[in-house]
């Protein structure tokens, strides 16, 4: 029998920055597919040796001039490219997705953060990202039928009660607001996914994959927040471990780190 495939998401901000800090966390953990969100960079800047060295040396990547967008799915296995759906009306690089050998494909997405402001009329960032998650569900829908698909990436939402460090304190605050909690989970029912998270640990218990670089001490405050995501549709759900889900939050302290944490999942291929 072969060994289950892990996957991990990761937003990075600036793999060319970072990437010692994904060196060593392959290094330690093994992946055999990461998913690196905000990368920064364009594609012919994209540090491809570096993740040949890992190990990882088959590469889908879209970047783009600027800003702070960016995908990239790295992987130990062959992979394609397979189709995505048109999510981002601004034509950022934000969406990609893999195939494996197995036919699995893995969808990598940076959902737009939103900027501070949690009013579409007063913030084109907070219309672009309630624009980008009312196409999310339609968007999954219009694909090809029956493929055994994984979803992962920074959606920039924190759905649940237990996804924010206070509910009532954030209900305003963008990632945690009605209008986005509310549209992030009828895009994921209405396209057929499953919350692995929330598979993996009852919705009563404290899950951050974020802390702001705000906070003088991240860990002693532990004011985070769930922006990062793993979702299975249901053909791929049935080969999901769902015990092996792992937050690794030791990565998000050390030498220049990312705000956000790795999530990893190992499914049976």
């Amino acid at each position: 029998m072969t060994r289950p495939l892990k996957i991990v998401t990761w937003n990075i901000n600036s793999v060319r920055l970072r990437a010692p800090n994904v060196a060593d966390f392959v290094a330690a953990e093994a992946p055999d597919v990461i998913c690196l969100q905000e990368t920064k960079c364009q594609d012919a800047e994209f540090p491809a040796k570096a993740f040949k060295d890992m190990g990882l040396p088959h590469l889908v990547i879209r970047g783009q001039r600027g800003g702070h967008a960016g995908v990239a799915i790295a992987s130990r296995l062959p992979i394609e490219e397979a189709e995505v759906p048109d999510l981002c009306r601004e034509n950022q690089a934000r969406v990609i997705a893999a195939r494996l050998p197995s036919g699995l494909e893995i969808h990598n997405i940076y959902l737009p953060a939103g900027g501070d402001i949690p009013d579409p009329v007063a913030n084109e960032k907070f219309a672009h990202k309630l624009d980008f998650l009312d196409k999310l569900g339609p968007g999954y829908k219009t694909l090809k039928k029956g493929a055994k698909r994984i979803l992962v990436g920074d959606l920039n939402v924190a759905p649940h009660e237990n996804d924010v460090w206070s509910h009532k304190q954030l209900l305003r605050i963008v990632s945690h607001t009605p209008q986005e909690t509310e549209r992030l989970e009828d895009s994921r029912k209405s396209a057929g996914f499953s919350d692995v998270a929330r598979l993996a640990v009852s919705d009563e218990q404290k899950l951050y994959t974020w802390w702001s670089y705000r906070a003088a001490d991240w860990a002693a405050s532990n004011r985070g927040r769930r922006l990062d995501h793993i979702w299975a549709n249901k053909a791929a759900l049935e080969d999901v471990k769902v015990d092996s889900y792992r937050i690794h939050p030791g990565w998000r302290g050390g030498w220049k780190p990312s705000d956000h944490a790795p999530v990893s999942l190992k499914i049976k291929v």
